[in-house]
Protein backbone atom coordinates (compact mmCIF):
# COMPACT_ATOMS: atom_id res chain seq x y z
CA UNK A 1 0.00 0.00 0.00
CA UNK A 2 1.36 3.19 -1.20
CA UNK A 3 0.66 7.20 -0.05
CA UNK A 4 -0.41 8.37 3.57
CA UNK A 5 -3.45 8.93 5.10
CA UNK A 6 -4.31 12.38 6.79
CA UNK A 7 -5.73 11.68 10.20
CA UNK A 8 -7.49 14.22 12.23
CA UNK A 9 -7.39 13.40 16.04
CA UNK A 10 -9.41 15.80 17.70
CA UNK A 11 -8.57 15.04 21.53
CA UNK A 12 -12.03 16.64 23.32
CA UNK A 13 -12.60 17.18 27.11
CA UNK A 14 -12.75 15.23 30.06
CA UNK A 15 -11.04 11.97 29.25
CA UNK A 16 -10.48 13.13 25.86
CA UNK A 17 -7.16 14.09 25.82
CA UNK A 18 -6.29 10.56 27.93
CA UNK A 19 -7.86 8.14 25.59
CA UNK A 20 -6.43 10.35 22.40
CA UNK A 21 -3.07 9.38 23.62
CA UNK A 22 -3.91 5.81 23.45
CA UNK A 23 -5.07 6.00 20.20
CA UNK A 24 -2.24 7.83 18.41
CA UNK A 25 -0.02 5.46 19.91
CA UNK A 26 -2.12 2.78 18.66
CA UNK A 27 -1.99 4.44 14.89
CA UNK A 28 1.55 4.88 15.69
CA UNK A 29 2.19 1.24 15.89
CA UNK A 30 0.40 0.32 12.54
CA UNK A 31 2.46 3.31 10.99
CA UNK A 32 5.67 1.51 12.22
CA UNK A 33 4.88 -2.33 11.57
CA UNK A 34 1.86 -2.84 8.99
CA UNK A 35 2.46 -0.84 6.09
CA UNK A 36 -0.03 1.58 6.26
CA UNK A 37 1.20 5.32 6.95
CA UNK A 38 -0.72 8.00 8.66
CA UNK A 39 0.62 11.71 9.06
CA UNK A 40 -1.78 12.64 12.20
CA UNK A 41 -2.79 15.96 13.22
CA UNK A 42 -3.55 16.72 16.80
CA UNK A 43 -6.48 19.39 17.08
CA UNK A 44 -8.39 20.42 19.88
CA UNK A 45 -12.20 21.37 19.81
CA UNK A 46 -14.83 21.24 22.38
CA UNK A 47 -15.50 22.90 26.49
CA UNK A 48 -12.19 24.18 26.86
CA UNK A 49 -11.46 25.74 23.25
CA UNK A 50 -14.55 27.56 23.47
CA UNK A 51 -13.71 28.67 26.85
CA UNK A 52 -10.43 30.25 25.89
CA UNK A 53 -11.43 31.76 21.79
CA UNK A 54 -15.06 31.67 22.01
CA UNK A 55 -15.72 28.83 19.49
CA UNK A 56 -15.89 25.56 20.19
CA UNK A 57 -14.95 24.34 16.71
CA UNK A 58 -12.41 26.90 15.14
CA UNK A 59 -13.05 27.73 11.68
CA UNK A 60 -9.21 26.24 10.52
CA UNK A 61 -9.76 23.40 12.40
CA UNK A 62 -13.28 22.53 10.96
CA UNK A 63 -11.14 22.86 7.67
CA UNK A 64 -8.49 20.75 8.41
CA UNK A 65 -10.97 18.28 9.29
CA UNK A 66 -12.77 18.58 5.67
CA UNK A 67 -9.37 18.45 4.04
CA UNK A 68 -8.20 15.10 5.86
CA UNK A 69 -8.51 11.60 4.76
CA UNK A 70 -10.71 11.20 8.18
CA UNK A 71 -10.79 11.99 11.68
CA UNK A 72 -10.65 10.34 15.03
CA UNK A 73 -13.27 12.48 17.62
CA UNK A 74 -12.66 12.23 21.52
CA UNK A 75 -15.77 13.01 23.62
CA UNK A 76 -16.62 16.64 24.27
CA UNK A 77 -18.54 18.11 26.75
CA UNK A 78 -21.50 20.84 26.91
CA UNK A 79 -20.64 21.89 23.39
CA UNK A 80 -21.06 18.41 22.15
CA UNK A 81 -23.83 20.49 19.02
CA UNK A 82 -21.26 23.20 18.20
CA UNK A 83 -18.91 19.88 17.41
CA UNK A 84 -19.62 16.60 16.17
CA UNK A 85 -23.40 17.74 15.37
CA UNK A 86 -21.92 20.43 13.37
CA UNK A 87 -19.48 18.34 11.74
CA UNK A 88 -22.15 15.22 10.72
CA UNK A 89 -24.30 18.15 8.79
CA UNK A 90 -21.70 20.12 7.35
CA UNK A 91 -19.78 16.79 6.30
CA UNK A 92 -22.62 15.22 5.59
CA UNK A 93 -21.98 11.86 7.72
CA UNK A 94 -25.61 10.87 7.40
CA UNK A 95 -25.01 7.28 9.12
CA UNK A 96 -24.06 6.96 12.12
CA UNK A 97 -22.92 2.87 12.61
CA UNK A 98 -22.40 1.36 16.12
CA UNK A 99 -21.79 -2.05 17.19
CA UNK A 100 -22.59 -4.20 20.35
CA UNK A 101 -20.82 -7.25 20.82
CA UNK A 102 -20.10 -9.59 23.65
CA UNK A 103 -16.06 -10.12 24.37
CA UNK A 104 -14.72 -12.66 26.50
CA UNK A 105 -13.61 -11.45 29.93
CA UNK A 106 -15.80 -8.38 30.04
CA UNK A 107 -19.03 -8.07 31.92
CA UNK A 108 -21.59 -8.64 29.65
CA UNK A 109 -25.48 -9.15 30.04
CA UNK A 110 -25.02 -12.33 27.88
CA UNK A 111 -21.94 -13.52 26.17
CA UNK A 112 -23.88 -14.00 22.46
CA UNK A 113 -24.46 -10.29 21.93
CA UNK A 114 -23.44 -9.12 18.70
CA UNK A 115 -25.39 -6.15 17.23
CA UNK A 116 -25.13 -3.27 15.00
CA UNK A 117 -27.67 0.00 15.49
CA UNK A 118 -27.86 1.78 12.28
CA UNK A 119 -28.71 5.47 12.97
CA UNK A 120 -29.95 8.05 10.91
CA UNK A 121 -27.44 11.14 11.73
CA UNK A 122 -28.84 14.08 9.85
CA UNK A 123 -32.63 14.81 10.87
CA UNK A 124 -35.42 14.33 13.12
CA UNK A 125 -35.32 16.38 16.06
CA UNK A 126 -31.74 16.84 16.19
CA UNK A 127 -31.73 19.41 13.83
CA UNK A 128 -32.42 22.21 16.20
CA UNK A 129 -35.14 23.31 14.58
CA UNK A 130 -36.91 24.80 17.71
CA UNK A 131 -38.41 28.35 18.58
CA UNK A 132 -40.45 29.67 21.00
CA UNK A 133 -44.64 30.88 19.82
CA UNK A 134 -45.63 32.49 23.25
CA UNK A 135 -45.65 30.53 26.34
CA UNK A 136 -44.55 27.13 24.61
CA UNK A 137 -41.50 25.89 22.76
CA UNK A 138 -41.71 24.05 19.37
CA UNK A 139 -39.37 21.71 17.64
CA UNK A 140 -40.02 20.45 14.28
CA UNK A 141 -39.24 16.91 13.03
CA UNK A 142 -37.60 16.57 9.86
CA UNK A 143 -38.11 13.24 8.08
CA UNK A 144 -37.33 12.94 4.53
CA UNK A 145 -37.56 9.84 2.22
CA UNK A 146 -34.22 10.81 0.80
CA UNK A 147 -32.23 10.71 4.25
CA UNK A 148 -34.71 7.64 4.98
CA UNK A 149 -33.10 5.38 1.90
CA UNK A 150 -30.03 6.07 1.88
CA UNK A 151 -29.52 4.78 5.65
CA UNK A 152 -31.96 1.83 5.09
CA UNK A 153 -29.54 1.36 2.14
CA UNK A 154 -26.87 1.41 4.23
CA UNK A 155 -27.92 -1.15 7.10
CA UNK A 156 -28.91 -3.69 4.39
CA UNK A 157 -26.22 -3.60 2.98
CA UNK A 158 -23.99 -3.87 6.21
CA UNK A 159 -26.96 -6.79 7.41
CA UNK A 160 -25.82 -8.49 3.89
CA UNK A 161 -22.15 -9.07 4.68
CA UNK A 162 -22.92 -10.26 8.24
CA UNK A 163 -24.46 -14.16 9.62
CA UNK A 164 -27.43 -13.75 10.63
CA UNK A 165 -28.43 -11.36 7.81
CA UNK A 166 -31.61 -9.18 9.15
CA UNK A 167 -32.41 -6.03 10.03
CA UNK A 168 -34.79 -4.35 12.30
CA UNK A 169 -36.73 -0.97 11.15
CA UNK A 170 -37.47 0.59 14.60
CA UNK A 171 -39.75 3.12 14.65
CA UNK A 172 -43.34 4.70 15.89
CA UNK A 173 -45.54 5.19 13.70
CA UNK A 174 -48.40 4.21 15.34
CA UNK A 175 -48.06 7.50 16.70
CA UNK A 176 -45.90 9.23 14.58
CA UNK A 177 -48.06 8.36 11.01
CA UNK A 178 -46.42 10.78 9.33
CA UNK A 179 -42.92 11.01 10.25
CA UNK A 180 -42.32 7.71 11.38
CA UNK A 181 -44.84 6.09 8.38
CA UNK A 182 -42.35 7.90 6.06
CA UNK A 183 -39.49 6.19 7.46
CA UNK A 184 -41.03 2.64 8.11
CA UNK A 185 -42.63 2.61 4.40
CA UNK A 186 -39.31 3.54 3.08
CA UNK A 187 -37.32 0.82 4.78
CA UNK A 188 -40.14 -1.64 3.82
CA UNK A 189 -39.48 -0.48 0.21
CA UNK A 190 -35.59 -0.65 0.10
CA UNK A 191 -36.00 -4.62 1.85
CA UNK A 192 -37.25 -5.63 -1.63
CA UNK A 193 -33.86 -5.31 -3.00
CA UNK A 194 -32.05 -7.38 -0.24
CA UNK A 195 -34.05 -10.71 -0.97
CA UNK A 196 -31.50 -12.47 0.86
CA UNK A 197 -32.01 -10.46 3.85
CA UNK A 198 -34.89 -10.33 6.64
CA UNK A 199 -36.70 -7.74 7.46
CA UNK A 200 -38.61 -6.55 10.09
CA UNK A 201 -40.31 -4.00 12.22
CA UNK A 202 -40.88 -3.28 16.12
CA UNK A 203 -41.75 -0.37 17.85
CA UNK A 204 -39.48 1.79 19.55
CA UNK A 205 -40.59 0.37 23.08
CA UNK A 206 -40.56 -2.99 22.44
CA UNK A 207 -37.18 -3.00 20.73
CA UNK A 208 -36.23 -1.07 24.15
CA UNK A 209 -37.26 -3.57 26.54
CA UNK A 210 -36.23 -6.58 24.14
CA UNK A 211 -32.75 -5.09 23.96
CA UNK A 212 -32.49 -6.37 27.50
CA UNK A 213 -34.64 -9.45 27.35
CA UNK A 214 -33.16 -11.07 24.12
CA UNK A 215 -30.31 -9.08 22.65
CA UNK A 216 -29.16 -12.08 21.04
CA UNK A 217 -32.09 -11.83 18.41
CA UNK A 218 -30.91 -8.19 16.87
CA UNK A 219 -28.46 -8.34 14.32
CA UNK A 220 -29.19 -4.66 12.50
CA UNK A 221 -31.11 -2.18 13.72
CA UNK A 222 -32.05 0.76 11.54
CA UNK A 223 -33.67 3.66 12.91
CA UNK A 224 -34.23 7.32 13.43
CA UNK A 225 -31.81 9.85 14.93
CA UNK A 226 -33.49 10.29 18.32
CA UNK A 227 -34.26 6.74 18.71
CA UNK A 228 -30.51 5.66 17.67
CA UNK A 229 -29.54 7.73 20.14
CA UNK A 230 -30.99 6.10 23.00
CA UNK A 231 -31.06 2.69 22.23
CA UNK A 232 -27.13 2.76 21.07
CA UNK A 233 -26.13 4.02 24.31
CA UNK A 234 -28.94 1.07 25.66
CA UNK A 235 -27.10 -1.47 24.04
CA UNK A 236 -23.81 -0.31 24.66
CA UNK A 237 -24.75 -0.64 28.40
CA UNK A 238 -25.79 -4.63 27.74
CA UNK A 239 -22.39 -5.34 26.96
CA UNK A 240 -20.24 -3.51 29.42
CA UNK A 241 -21.11 0.46 29.46
CA UNK A 242 -20.34 3.00 26.68
CA UNK A 243 -16.69 2.63 26.64
CA UNK A 244 -17.07 -0.89 24.65
CA UNK A 245 -19.29 0.95 22.04
CA UNK A 246 -17.62 2.38 19.81
CA UNK A 247 -19.18 4.96 16.71
CA UNK A 248 -18.49 5.85 13.33
CA UNK A 249 -19.96 9.20 11.31
CA UNK A 250 -19.77 8.20 7.86
CA UNK A 251 -20.95 9.86 4.86
CA UNK A 252 -20.19 9.11 0.75
CA UNK A 253 -16.77 10.40 0.92
CA UNK A 254 -15.81 11.13 4.71
CA UNK A 255 -15.42 9.15 8.12
CA UNK A 256 -15.29 10.34 11.83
Amino acid sequence: MSGKYNISLVTGDGIGPEISESAFSILQTINDNMGVKFEIKKLEAGDTVLKDTGEALPAETFEIIKNSDACLKAPVGESAKDVIVYLRRMLDLYANIRPAKSYPNMPSLRDDVDLVIVRENTEDLYTGEEFDIGDAAVAMRIISKKASKRIADHAFTIASQRKMKKVTCVHKSNVMKKTDGLFASTCSKVANNFPDVKFEEMYVDACSMNLIRQPQLFDVIVTTNLFGDILSDESAQVVGGLGMAPAANIGDDFGL
